[in-house]
C-alpha cells in the first residue's frame, strides 16, 4: 500500500545502510526528467521529455506517465522500492497536490493521487517534495553543499526555486515550500507576478527574465531562438544589452542570498538550474552584488559555489528524499 509522507526536515546523514534503488521524477516548467538513483547517488538511468507547460492538465499527466514509461525496461525499475517526486511548486505535502506557478493547468493538481493510478507504480510508496527542496537535498548530499550545516541551494531556470539546509537538515517546512526565494518581493515597484506579488525575484533573474529584460534593451537573436544560451553568447561577444540583463539577474539573486543570509545565518549559497549554465556571466555579478547587500560581519562570510550535480540535482534529491523518509540510508559517493 502506498502512503504519503509530510515532514518538515529530513536528515542526510550519510551513514552506511543496505543497498536500494529509487526512482525519481523532477518536473520542471522546462522540462520532466526521470531517473533510477541508487544508494551511493549514482544515477543509473536518466530520461527526459518536454514540459508541455501551456498545455492541458490531461497534456501534463501523459508527460509524467510518459517518463514513468520509459523508466520501466531498465533492469534497475524493479529493484525501485520507492518513488521521489520533485515539482515545481508551490506544493502541498498535507494534501499531496501541486500548483507551479509555470503551469497553469495544474491548481491544486493531485499529483500524488496522479503518479500512483501509474500502473506500474503498484505498491511502491510514492513521496511528494519541491523540486528546489530536491536540489538541496542533492546538493547537500553529495554535491556543493556537501558538509555544510547551513546552505541555500537555488534553482535559477524557467522560474526560481531554492531549498533550506539548516543545522544540518534539509528544511521542507510545514507545507513543503520553505525556502521558496522565487516569490519574495526584491523590488517594490517591480512587475507584475504571475504568483499575485510584484517584484518577484523570479521576475528579475530566471531565464525568461533575463530574455525579456535584454529585449527590451535592445538585443536581438537574430534568425535563432531567443534563448537565455543566446543571451549568453551575445554576452560573451561583448553586447552590452546582454551583459546588462544578467548583472541585472545576478543582482537580483545576490538581494535575495542576502537577505536569507540574514534571516538563518547561513554558510554558503549554491546556485544550480539552466541558468547558472551561463557560468561567470551569472556568477560574476551574483557575488559582486553580494559584497554590497551582505554588508553585516556574518553575512559577508558566505560563500557562493556553482551546483555541482548539475541536470542530475532534482532527480538525485527527490531519490534521497524518498529513501530517507522510508529507512533507506544515504551512503554517498564511491
Amino acid at each position: 500500500m502506498t502512503q504519503q509522507v509530510a515532514t518538515s526536515h529530513t536528515r542526510i546523514d550519510g551513514h552506511s545502510r543496505p543497498e536500494w534503488v529509487a526512482a525519481a521524477v523532477d518536473i520542471g516548467g522546462t522540462k520532466i526528467a526521470a531517473g533510477l538513483v541508487d544508494a551511493s547517488g549514482r544515477v543509473l538511468h536518466r530520461v527526459q521529455v518536454a514540459t508541455p507547460a501551456t498545455g492541458s492538465a490531461t497534456d501534463m499527466t501523459e508527460a509524467v506517465f510518459a517518463v514513468l514509461d520509459l523508466l520501466q525496461p531498465h533492469p534497475a525499475w524493479n529493484s525501485a522500492r520507492w518513488i521521489g517526486i520533485g515539482s515545481a511548486g508551490p506544493v502541498d505535502l498535507e494534501s499531496g497536490t501541486v500548483s507551479p506557478v509555470n503551469i497553469p493547468a495544474w491548481r491544486n493538481f493531485p499529483l500524488l493521487q496522479c503518479v500512483r493510478a501509474h500502473p506500474a507504480v503498484e505498491d511502491r510508496t510514492v513521496t511528494l517534495s519541491g523540486d528546489a527542496v530536491a536540489m538541496a537535498a542533492a546538493e547537500h548530499w553529495i554535491g556543493a553543499a556537501r558538509g555544510y550545516r547551513n546552505a541555500l541551494c537555488l534553482v535559477v531556470s524557467t522560474g526560481v526555486g531554492a531549498g533550506l539546509v539548516l543545522d544540518g537538515a534539509v528544511r521542507h517546512g510545514p507545507s513543503g515550500n520553505a525556502g521558496h526565494l522565487g516569490h519574495i518581493s526584491v523590488q517594490f515597484d517591480g512587475e507584475d507576478c504571475p504568483c499575485g506579488s510584484r517584484g518577484c525575484l523570479e521576475g528579475l533573474s530566471s531565464g525568461p527574465a533575463i530574455i525579456r529584460h535584454a529585449l527590451r534593451a535592445g538585443w536581438s537573436s537574430g534568425c535563432e531562438p531567443a534563448t537565455t544560451a543566446a543571451v549568453a553568447a551575445s554576452a560573451r561577444a561583448g553586447s552590452a544589452a546582454a551583459i546588462a540583463a544578467f548583472d541585472r539577474a545576478g543582482r537580483a539573486l545576490a538581494a535575495g542570498i542576502a537577505a536569507t543570509a540574514a534571516l538563518v545565518d547561513l554558510e554558503i549559497a549554491v546556485i544550480g538550474g539552466g541558468v547558472a549554465e551561463a557560468g561567470h556571466l551569472l556568477f560574476g555579478p551574483v557575488c559582486r552584488h553580494l559584497r554590497s547587500y551582505a554588508s553585516l560581519s556574518f553575512t559577508a562570510q558566505v560563500q557562493v559555489e556553482r551546483a555541482t550535480l548539475r541536470t542530475d540535482a532534482g532527480i538525485v534529491g527527490a531519490a534521497a528524499i524518498a529513501a530517507a523518509a522510508h529507512g533507506g540510508g544515504l551512503t554517498g559517493p564511491r
